[in-house]
């Protein structure tokens, strides 16, 4: 009969002790932990260079091509003389046109929108949950069919119009106006600027309000020294998504304005689709824009959206 020796213990004491930690050691985890992290973003990276880098850097080499006689697009003879053309009286009036309708409809947005997303903060979470809901409804249906739905209420047979006519307004017109664009605009990204702030404002310690109160400030200077430092960044955030989307706009412009309505998407859309073709031009544009959007949004960030 035979019996197994069991294997001699060893003493913790005497065993081999783990490598100590050090620069070595710290630096190979952190190269294991960004390959890791590299292989975890790599279908995200893929997409954005596939779907994001790619079509811009063609709209940049395009940018720089030649336009024929007939209107063709000539990849080749690169030069400058489509940016050149930003410059001109047309380019500038339509870039002037955008910008204040888009500026407007910011502002419209915020002003609505605080006084009910601090509403919608400050109530119980189950009205808070419909009132949320009923925000996010506009973003269950398409765009274009909401557009062609304010196409109808703004015709002259529409109940605005029809409104304005029966209180005295005779020759009211609305749609195919720059004052339909805003309208339209307002109402379509009316969200964007509600939600950020009421992630904001739902976040604000009102204790602090409380206290500039027992200091003797009125609620104006509560809401000025606190409040309203307090939720810039949302603010901030929410004039950003309302104005980029708001100043290169193609849908709302086209189906709500007229000819004297048209802003910088619309146009951009007929050097490649329309009557123009000049695919040179249009991208030009499109990369200006985007620059300048860009530039605009580093030093907005810069100056007051640090903690968005």
């Amino acid at each position: 009969m035979s019996t197994t020796v069991p294997p001699p213990e060893v003493d913790p004491d005497l065993a081999d002790p783990a490598p100590p930690p050090g620069p070595g050691l710290e630096r190979a985890a952190e190269k294991a932990e960004s390959r890791r992290g590299f292989l975890v973003g790599l279908p995200s990276y893929a997409y954005l260079i596939l779907f994001f880098a790619l079509p811009l850097l063609i709209v940049v080499i395009y940018s720089f091509a030649t336009r024929s006689i007939r209107g063709r697009t000539v990849l080749g003879g690169w030069n400058l003389d489509s940016y050149g053309r930003l410059l001109d009286d047309l380019v500038l009036d339509i870039a002037w046109r955008s910008l204040w309708i888009a500026v407007l409809t910011t502002v419209v947005c915020l002003v609505v929108s605080y006084p009910f997303a601090y509403y919608l903060a400050t109530r119980p979470a189950r009205i808070r949950g419909v009132l949320l809901v009923l925000v996010m409804i506009p973003f269950w249906s398409n765009l274009l069919v909401r557009t062609y739905a304010w196409r109808f209420l703004l015709s002259s047979d529409g109940p605005f119009t029809s409104f304005l006519v029966a209180i005295g307004f005779e020759d009211a017109q609305l749609l195919f106006t720059p004052t339909a664009v805003m309208i339209g605009l307002v109402y379509g990204y009316l969200p964007f600027m509600i939600l950020p702030l009421y992630a904001t404002i739902e976040r604000l310690d009102h204790s602090l309000v409380e206290a500039a109160r027992d200091l003797y400030a009125t609620g104006w200077q509560a809401f000025w020294k606190v409040t309203w430092p307090l939720t810039r960044p949302g603010v901030i955030a929410g004039s950003i998504l309302v104005f980029i989307p708001s100043f290169g706009a193609y849908v709302t412009p086209e189906i709500l304005g007229g000819r004297g309505s048209t802003m910088l998407g619309s146009y951009i859309a007929r050097q490649f689709i329309g009557t123009a073709s000049d695919w040179p031009f249009g991208s030009a544009l499109s990369v200006t824009i985007l620059l300048v959007m860009m530039v605009a949004a580093t030093a907005y960030f810069r100056s007051g959206g640090k903690n968005l």
